[in-house]
């Protein structure tokens, strides 16, 4: 395959896909202050749920685990990988719902403020430390950028909920 990027980096490569993200949750607000019908804002969810979906994916098989093992940051990866979960329920929610449904466009805004809140907290702690780590985050774009374009390529299937990743503290059983 070929090795070259149009991403500088692997963060370079996951912020713009917030960046497109942000993007069309602001196009579906539009959309939604202009009385569009429920299939235009349909049209739109479902883009952005795949959206979502591809870019939590190649998240959670290939940048966290290299950060996790480059930082030794478990519980920051952990709080990642629950809000991936909650995002999941709601993608999985609007999946479900009639874009004509009374909540479905209060569903897509919660997707959105959920979103945000990741983003903000990835890029404060989770993209800073993967910056300062020994991680060669340029050769980390290459796979992330190959799994991205399979996923779109194979139309994604959300994909369950992470299991969490191996601590080097082995998790307590309850009696």
């Amino acid at each position: 395959m070929n090795s070259s990027n149009a991403y500088e980096d692997a963060i370079d490569l996951l912020d713009a896909d917030h960046k497109a993200v942000k993007k069309m949750f602001i196009d579906y607000d539009a959309l939604c202050e202009d009385g569009a019908s429920a299939g235009e804002r349909q049209a739109l969810a479902e883009k952005i749920c795949m959206a979502l979906t591809v870019h939590a994916q190649i998240e959670e098989e290939i940048f966290y685990p290299a950060v996790r093992k480059a930082t030794d940051s478990d519980a920051l990866m952990e709080a990642a990988l629950a809000e991936h979960a909650q995002a999941k329920k709601l993608i999985a929610r609007i999946q479900g719902m009639k874009a004509s449904s009374a909540d479905y466009d209060a569903t897509v805004q919660e997707l959105a403020k959920t979103i945000d809140q990741h983003v903000l907290e990835e890029r404060e702690q989770i993209f800073l430390q993967a910056k300062n780590a020994a991680l060669d985050l340029r050769a980390l774009a290459v796979p992330l950028a190959e799994r991205k374009k399979q996923l779109n390529a194979g139309g994604a299937q959300p994909a369950p909920s992470p299991k969490p990743m191996k601590s080097a503290k082995p998790a307590k059983e309850k009696a």
